[in-house]
């Protein structure tokens, strides 16, 4: 029987849970070019707050005392995962800023296992990327930096990351989990290898393409649902009538599918369908309704800001150097990601109109969004201080308990981009 070593390249939210998972029944080597990352995690500490704790301690554990049987650990040297003979790859894959896929990271994750894998070794990609990028992209790569060849010394698969930053039910081992491989063999064991931790099973596509495309779409799909929502919003703030009136009235019909409009950020949805619109137009194809789904969701912080002025004014308030709040900064409810947020996007839309605007996020790491952003957010929200404006961008539970008129101005405007809130305690919402 055949005994693997793992070593997981990335341990951001996708690659450690994925990490620990494995730990229970090989050793794992979870590596990360981020030496402050690792010393974290070696401590048991995770800023990422997606792993369970008891799980990173006792993985911590088992590799420390089994004798290399099972277990985790962390390391940011290159020559410590040499030994592996299964990479899992799972790197971001952002966009640049003209939205065309960003291949950089993968590419050096890549040159880096070319320099140490050897034959019989199997590099599984996780990352999502555009059809054929793993053939295409990365194993000539991978060729280049090891002298092997491709399919008779090494061998490639692929198993797109499905992980819900934030989401404990929704959770790695509990969502099936596609797999496939570049030969019909190699399928068959980067299949065997997950059903080892998926407790809802695999689902072994025909080639990699398929498995590429298929994580491509799920999370266009949502991107191009959530537009739709999103325009009706639009729509319905001209006529006067509020957008969840009528989906609530709309979704009585059984077949109605009942999404919510907002802002869409993150590090799937509002990057992945760039990824398939990238490879289409290589193909010579211009993919409308993917990139019409696009414009519109990235219109719409700019829509609440706009509205936020116009309701101010509609008030008789003053706009220069008004005080404004934001609460929210991560791109969803009661997690500390920050990836691709849009709150940004809010932020810079009202400072543009000479608004001095404040942030407070609890979840949120101050020296992430500044170094990300640019942006100072608050510690904490300043006794005493009122607001001309508040916006709430993300639901967290803390701010669902904020007594806002202990926030607001007389005349202030409280815009809820969620619909998280008593509608009687604002002014508009999407």
């Amino acid at each position: 029987m055949k005994t693997y070593k793992i070593a997981v390249i990335g341990q951001g939210y996708v690659g450690l849970p994925l990490s620990l998972e494995f730990a229970n029944h090989y050793p794992v080597l979870g590596f990360d070019i981020n030496k402050q990352r690792v010393d974290q995690l070696n401590e048991g500490v995770d800023i990422t707050l997606e792993a369970e704790i008891e799980k990173l301690n006792e993985g911590l554990s088992k590799y420390k005392n089994s004798n290399g049987e099972a277990g985790y650990t962390a390391t940011s040297q290159l020559s410590d995962i040499a030994e592996a003979n299964i990479f899992i790859v799972t790197v971001p894959t952002p966009i640049d800023k003209y939205n065309a896929p960003d291949l950089n990271p993968l590419l050096s994750a890549s040159k880096m296992l070319g320099e140490i894998i050897k034959k019989g070794d199997i590099v599984i990609y996780e990352s999502t990327v555009f059809p054929g990028c793993t053939e295409e992209e990365c194993v000539p790569v991978l060729e280049k930096h090891s002298g092997l060849t491709f399919n008779e010394d090494f061998f490639v698969g692929y198993s797109p990351e499905r992980i819900n930053p934030g989401d404990k039910v929704n959770t790695l081992t509990s969502v099936k989990k596609v797999t496939s491989g570049s030969t019909e063999e190699i399928a068959e064991e980067v299949d065997n290898l997950y059903k080892k931790i998926i407790t809802a099973g695999t689902h072994k596509a025909s080639n990699i393409k398929v498995a590429e495309a298929s994580k491509a779409i799920e999370n266009a799909q949502r991107d191009v649902n959530i537009s739709f929502v999103n325009e009706l919003a639009l729509i319905f703030d001209r006529i006067g009538i509020d957008t969840n009136d009528v989906l609530e009235a709309a979704g009585t019909k059984y077949n109605f599918l009942k999404y919510k409009p907002g802002l869409v950020g993150g590090h799937c949805i509002s990057v992945d369908p760039y990824y398939l619109a990238h490879k289409a137009e290589q193909l010579g194809y211009h993919p409308d309704v993917i990139l019409s789904g696009r414009r519109v969701n990235d219109s719409i912080a700019k829509f609440v800001a706009s509205k936020v002025v116009k309701l101010l004014i509609a008030k008789g308030e003053v706009i220069k150097n008004s005080q404004a709040l934001i609460l929210g900064v991560t791109f969803k409810e009661n997690c500390p990601d920050v990836r691709n947020t849009k709150v940004v996007d809010i932020y810079n839309e009202l400072t543009d109109y000479g608004i001095h605007v404040d942030i407070y996020d609890p979840w949120a790491s101050k020296e992430e969004v500044k170094h990300e952003y640019g942006i100072d957010i608050l510690d904490a929200l300043q006794e005493g201080k009122k607001y001309d404006s508040i916006v709430i961008a993300v639901s967290h539970n803390e701010f669902l308990q904020l007594d806002l008129n202990l926030l607001k101005t007389e005349n202030a405007v409280v815009f809820d981009t969620k619909a998280c809130l008593d509608r009687n305690l604002v002014d508009a919402r999407l």
